[in-house]
């Protein structure tokens, strides 16, 4: 079966600087990945490239089957949904939350001149509903609060039913009650076969939900360790990626980690 995601080789220099060093990474479908490392350490880059928003300098990137170079990006995307902080800062603070939503079935972050049919319409406050946030529907997305925002960009990035959803850091900017009402409805997404291949940047092992299968970490933009998560959400290997020695402990389908003493 063709990944989902099938990096190889892939390097990202940007002049004297290198970003991603040699990384090679492939997905499967049915996976659910958390990438995990410090400031810095090419995440971010590498859910720029998973996105078609970026190609690499060198090495080869295949999304979907489809090589980036080899395939026109415009027809790739809307195979993709995506939430991050870049694409939020995107999103005109006037605009309604259905608004916010619908628009991602054309790819664009404001209402325009574009119509939707009905059943556009009940798609994204299905979605609204799913995510808790159906009854904040003809608010303006500048009045909501940041667990709303963030609740509000993952229905966004699944109205155009992706095969492939990215994932940057979503707890960013949340309060505890917050991150775990977030968490929570990314479990149950994690958890629905129908579900779209996951892919979760986070810096912390408290944001990972349950449901999730495999791990990847990154470490000065090389790849340290990839696998299932229970072989890579070890004490050795994430003190070796955080620079600083952890005791990892699970509680359920939960993790979690603090300085060793």
């Amino acid at each position: 079966m063709t990944p989902v995601l099938d990096l190889q080789d892939v390097s990202i220099r940007r002049g004297a600087k290198t970003i991603l060093d040699h990384v090679s990474w492939t997905v499967a479908d049915g996976e659910r990945w958390v990438v995990l490392g410090r400031n810095g350490a090419g995440k971010t880059t590498m859910l720029q490239i998973a996105a078609g928003r970026m190609h690499p300098s060198s090495g080869t990137a295949h999304v979907l089957g489809e090589r980036l170079g080899a395939v026109d990006v415009f027809e790739l995307r809307p195979r993709i949904g995506v939430a991050s902080a870049a694409l939020a800062d995107r999103i005109p603070g006037s605009e309604t939350v259905l608004d916010v939503v619908l628009t991602a079935a054309y790819g664009m972050t404001g209402r325009w001149r574009e119509q939707y049919e009905a059943l556009d319409h009940e798609r994204a406050r299905a979605l609204l509903d799913v995510f808790g946030v159906g009854g904040l529907a003809e608010r303006t997305f500048g009045t909501l609060s940041e667990g709303e925002r963030k609740r509000t960009q993952i229905a966004r990035s699944l109205m155009t039913d992706p095969e492939l959803l990215l994932l940057d850091e979503p707890a960013a900017g949340l309060d505890l009650g917050g991150r775990e009402e977030l968490v929570a409805a990314l479990a149950e997404l994690a958890r629905d076969r129908r579900s779209p291949v996951l892919v979760l940047v986070t810096h912390h092992v408290e944001e990972i939900p349950e449901g999730f299968t495999h791990g990847l970490l990154l470490r000065d933009g090389r790849v340290h360790a990839a696998g299932p998560l229970e072989e890579v959400l070890t004490a050795e290997r994430l003190s070796e990626t955080f620079d600083v020695a952890l005791q990892v402990d699970r509680h359920g389908g939960r993790w979690s980690a603090r300085a060793a003493h």
